[in-house]
């Protein structure tokens, strides 16, 4: 599932009006302010854990109708599966998706004739998964965990994939990549879309303001957001282009492509940083496709 990044405040895909809402989930995790210090595993897994389960009602009121009930949509510039066929043929396949959110990608998938699983950490969007496949007749297999360590056997899936799902988030994501290579069998195909590594030098506004460079591109320090006590409510981590690239080869998979998805024509869609002025000038995501020799 498109995830938000950075939490609107800084770099990601997210809406920019979540402080209009009632009781927003900065309201209800006591976020305080913003940070810049380094993160461990534990810390971040909670972080991610109690803002997906406070923002889940939320960022679904605001962004379900974008991303569809059972639809595959890689990312902001509108990039769907049923077009692009990163994951190749998936009919009769078993697919993991990590970080599934409310699963309407694993709906999709199982509506295109492939068999899902659709993991995810936060129990709040699980439930909303449920909901969802309830109501549109797609009711897929749901498992709560980390990304970190996937509850799976060896070679138990054909495919895996995560549309802004989990990686950004996860404060080992080379871990990520040994994992899912485990559960791959071989040939098995992993495909996951990020933020573009390149917007993490910028501030997160769709104008012109959005277009300076605030930061090095080579400052992986995290950003984060904390309550009056320090601790985290929000956690998202930063790769270079070559480290996504380098934690692929050390778990063993093969790059086959990088996509990076350009700002489709007539496309106006304003969604937390991305924009078409954005759009028409840098890319705003990337898409890994590798595979398990």
């Amino acid at each position: 599932m498109l995830r938000a990044t950075r939490s609107a405040r800084q770099c990601g895909w997210a809406p920019l009006n979540c402080h209009d809402a009632p009781v927003s989930a900065e309201e209800r995790l006591g976020t305080a302010g913003v940070a810049r210090r380094p993160v461990g595993a534990a810390e971040s897994q909670r972080a991610s854990r109690m803002w997906w389960d406070a923002d889940a009602e939320d960022y679904l009121a605001e962004h379900g109708r974008d991303i569809g009930d059972a639809d595959f949509v890689w990312c902001p510039e509108g990039l769907r599966e049923a077009d692009a066929h990163l994951l190749g043929d998936v009919t009769g396949a078993r697919v993991l998706e990590v970080g599934c959110g409310s699963a309407p990608c694993s709906r999709w998938l199982a509506r295109a004739g492939a068999r899902p699983v659709a993991l995810d950490l936060s129990g709040a969007m699980l439930r909303h998964a449920a909901q969802l496949g309830a109501a549109t007749g797609t009711p897929v297999p749901l498992v709560q965990a980390g990304a970190e360590r996937l509850p799976f056997a060896d070679g138990s899936f054909d495919v895996a994939c995560s549309a802004f799902g989990a990686v950004p988030f996860v404060a080992e994501p080379e871990q990520v990549m040994r994992e899912v290579a485990r559960v791959l069998r071989s040939g098995g195909r992993w495909v996951f879309a990020v933020n573009h590594p390149m917007r993490w030098m910028f501030s997160d506004d769709p104008g012109p303001d959005g277009l300076t460079v605030q930061q090095s591109y080579f400052d992986r320090t995290p950003y984060l957001e904390v309550d009056g006590a320090g601790r985290a409510t929000y956690v998202e981590h930063h790769r270079t282009l070559g480290d996504r690239v380098r934690d692929l080869v050390a778990a063993g998979l093969l790059l086959d492509d990088i996509v990076e998805p350009e700002w489709p024509e007539g496309r106006e869609t304003v969604w937390g940083q991305w924009s078409p002025l954005r759009g028409a000038l840098f890319p705003g995501t990337a898409i890994f496709v590798c595979h398990k020799p």
